[in-house]
């Protein structure tokens, strides 16, 4: 089984150091088929995945504005058996469009870099870092956003430029 690097100091220095070759990268990769890297991306994706533990981590809850919708916000009182108003008071905020996200980073629910609110987490929480999605050279850019923080990121971005012939 391949070793993936999940040291955050490592994994953040290399995302400021590749910041040119992840933008030629991103530029080689809007050449390929949409579906061939979707494949492998996936693939990748399990495999990392797979191997990580984001417990180690937590860096996407310490760093990220987690978007939640009306619905979810409803569940999350549900889930804390609280009355809806006394949640969006304490833990939402809701921009003038009417568009809600958790009101600190890093988020209330993260201790020990793990999620007290695991079962009942978000629905972006639950697909971050969104690998397993279709359509990644059209979220690529955004993807690379979270290369310096991530591992898995990290480890199926390096992984791909290999298996895409774009570094040996």
């Amino acid at each position: 089984m391949e070793q993936y690097n999940s040291d955050l100091a490592f994994i953040a220095m290399e995302g400021e150091r590749k910041e040119e070759e992840n933008e030629f990268f991103r530029l080689f990769i809007s050449k390929l088929d949409g579906e061939f890297l979707d494949r492998q991306v996936h693939s990748l994706n399990d495999e990392v995945s797979a191997a990580i533990d984001c417990t180690h981590c937590g860096n996407c809850c310490k760093k990220l504005i987690i978007n939640v919708t009306p619905e979810e916000v409803k569940g999350l009182a549900g889930y804390l058996h609280q009355a809806e108003d006394k949640v969006r008071a304490q833990y939402i905020e809701e921009s003038s469009g009417g568009q809600c996200f958790i009101n600190t980073i890093p988020c209330h629910f993260l201790s020990e870099n793990k999620c007290t609110i695991y079962e009942g987490r978000f629905r972006e929480c639950r697909d971050f870092p969104h690998l397993h999605k279709p359509g990644f050279k059209a979220r690529f850019l955004g993807t690379l956003l979270h290369y310096g923080h991530c591992p898995i990121v990290y480890n199926v971005v390096e992984r791909l430029k290999k298996e895409t012939g774009f570094a040996e």
